[in-house]
């Protein structure tokens, strides 16, 4: 899924290993959502999108991603 993770997580100077500490997963995880290889869980894209004080709708491009 087409999302902003990985810009939004950079402009504000966190390692993918401190995002994931914020949402309860791992490095790994965040990496994989920032390359669009995993779409996490609502709870999971509702925790991320708090954490930039976005809506989940903000974060992740539903319109220009592909339905799996």
């Amino acid at each position: 899924m087409i999302n902003s993770v990985r810009e939004l997580r950079e402009q504000r100077g966190l390692t993918q290993q401190e995002l994931g500490r914020l949402v309860g997963v791992s490095r790994q995880s965040v990496a994989a959502i920032e390359k669009g290889k995993f779409d996490p869980t609502v709870w999971l894209a509702h925790d991320l999108a708090q954490v930039f004080g976005l809506s989940i709708e903000e974060l992740f491009d539903f319109e220009r991603s592909e339905r799996k």
